[in-house]
């Protein structure tokens, strides 16, 4: 009942859909020109009959635009979006004023030949018109001998046809000839310019005659480029200003940084770095700040977007893959987002062990440096993990305050994107969910995709490798070398092989001491 009988409900709504320019043009007009012959009045008939709906609607969509903002908060979602309305929205009024020019000068053109007519004794007022009420593009073309001798004659062409006649034509100087070109869509280009030019110079461009139609027409569009310069530009201005406000705070961010910089006298290398921080992370979140605004939104909420960003790279992490969904959920609601950008040491070896570390997008180089002096190089991409020191740190027994040591040393070779997970909060996940962890398969899938173990396992690989090609070696020079035991004083075979083997199982014992003390072996959790 509120929607029958308010305003702004259905009688309004049905106002507005009503064909009223159909009925105008269709049956109102050909009336008038049937039955008494006033073709001058038919141009404010049908500006009034326009005017009469159009402006309706265009409240109507007024209304409606304001009814979306309150339901939903906004009407579209984006600076371009806006721009793009209050663009069409201009462009639009552009062509209204510039059809009311275009039949305001017709009107004009039409009120001359009158005249003219009226001067002539032999012509009538249907000379003025169409054959018919409704004609279209001279398909019913006069035959009469008289009609086709008045159109002929110097005076009607040269005063109503012409802008260097007699006629004062004023602000519609540009419609004479538009109206005798047959291209129809330079019949729409040139009043939708003539629109946009009057309406964007506040109508200095106008220069009207002594007719009062003519300067009240004035008065409305110079009033309504006001109008619309203030509030449809302005609002042009104000979304361009939201879509570059990011833009000009992060410039703002890096002259203020600059000056710190060198207010600190900071080297040069230093300096290059932040620099490249800072465009890494405007390309990558344009200045968006993800944590504060999610951290706004309801816990739930919060926690459904947390498991649609984070729960396919948990997944993906094979230690959290045989977990349920119970415990992966609280690790994604656990996770942060980060940026390191490209050659940046992320962690030394020895320094604490403060998270770890789920890579989503670039690639970092893992170094083991052992005591003999060697390297091993492992690289992690999208999907591995780093830092699960941390989890023989947590399920130590009694607890340990201290951080572990990173065994590694983590240099980006790319820009990389990393979820962190903090040491507080693992410690917190293996402590309420201990029980989760207590199984020999986790431990087994730990072991096989850790960085440490992978490392460690490599270079005992390599070591028994060794081992195994010197000791191949050795037996084939013995073989080379023919020894014959004749003699005396010349051990036995059997004697001599049992102590060269006996002194390669010291020698193997001593590499395999060697490899077990130079290589860092990773400490597994829940021992």
């Amino acid at each position: 009942m509120h929607y029958l009988f308010a305003f702004e409900g259905f009688i309004f709504d049905l106002f507005v859909i009503l064909p009223i320019p159909q009925v105008m043009i269709w049956i109102i007009v050909p009336s008038i020109i049937s039955k008494q012959g006033a073709i001058t009045s038919i141009m404010p008939y049908m500006l009034a009959g326009f005017l009469f709906q159009y402006i309706p609607k265009v409240l109507h969509l007024f209304l409606v635009v304001q009814r979306m903002q309150r339901v939903t908060g906004y009407v579209f979602g984006t600076a371009w979006w806006g721009f793009a309305l209050n663009l069409f929205c201009y462009i639009v009024a552009a062509h209204v004023a510039g059809s009311c020019w275009y039949t305001l000068g017709l009107e004009r053109m039409e009120q001359c030949l009158e005249k003219q007519c009226a001067l002539t004794p032999s012509c009538s007022i249907d000379y003025v018109g169409c054959p018919k009420p409704v004609s279209f593009l001279g398909k019913q073309p006069y035959t009469n001998s008289a009609f086709l001798a008045w159109g002929a004659s110097s005076n009607v062409v040269d005063i109503c046809f012409s802008q260097d006649g007699s006629m004062v034509w004023g602000i519609y100087n540009w419609v004479v000839p538009l109206v005798t070109d047959t291209n129809g869509f330079q019949k729409i280009i040139l009043p939708l310019f003539w629109g946009i030019m009057t309406l964007s110079s506040f109508g200095n461009a106008l220069t009207p005659s002594n007719h009062l139609v003519e300067a009240i027409f004035c008065v409305l569009v110079v009033t309504c480029g006001l109008l619309l310069f203030t509030m449809l530009i302005g609002n042009i201005q104000v979304f361009l200003h939201s879509y570059t406000s990011r833009k000009e705070a992060m410039q703002l961010q890096m002259r203020d940084l600059e000056w710190w910089m060198r207010r600190r006298q900071l080297p040069t290398r230093v300096r290059q770095r932040v620099r490249q921080f800072e465009r890494q992370k405007w390309a990558a979140t344009r200045g968006v700040d993800e944590a504060a605004m999610v951290s706004e939104l309801p816990e739930v909420l919060r926690r459904d977007i947390k498991r649609h960003l984070c729960v396919d790279l948990v997944r993906q992490v094979p230690l959290f893959d045989q977990m349920d969904d119970l415990v992966v959920n609280q690790i994604c609601e656990r996770l942060k987002p980060m940026l390191f950008v490209k050659r940046e040491t992320v962690v030394n070896a020895g320094d604490p062990v403060l998270r770890m570390m789920f890579v989503v997008r670039g690639f970092i180089q893992s170094e083991y440096r052992m005591k003999n002096g060697n390297t091993s190089c492992c690289v992690l991409g999208p999907g591995t993990f780093c830092g699960d020191e941390l989890l023989s740190w947590c399920f130590k027994k009694p607890p340990v305050q201290r951080f572990p040591p990173s065994t590694c040393t983590l240099r980006t070779l790319s820009n990389c994107e990393v979820f962190g997970f903090e040491a507080d909060d693992l410690r917190y996940i293996t402590e309420h969910f201990r029980y989760k962890f207590a199984n020999e398969k986790l431990k087994n899938t730990a072991r096989y995709y850790s960085s440490n173990w992978r490392t460690w396992a490599a270079v005992t690989v390599q070591l028994a490798w060794r081992r195994f090609k010197k000791q191949r070696d050795e037996r084939k020079e013995r073989e080379k070398s023919g020894l014959l035991y004749t003699g005396l004083n010349n051990p036995a075979p059997e004697e001599v092989t049992q102590r060269t083997s006996l002194g390669m199982t010291e020698k193997d014992r001593l590499r395999l001491y060697t490899a077990m003390i130079t290589s860092p072996k990773p400490q597994d959790h829940l021992e």
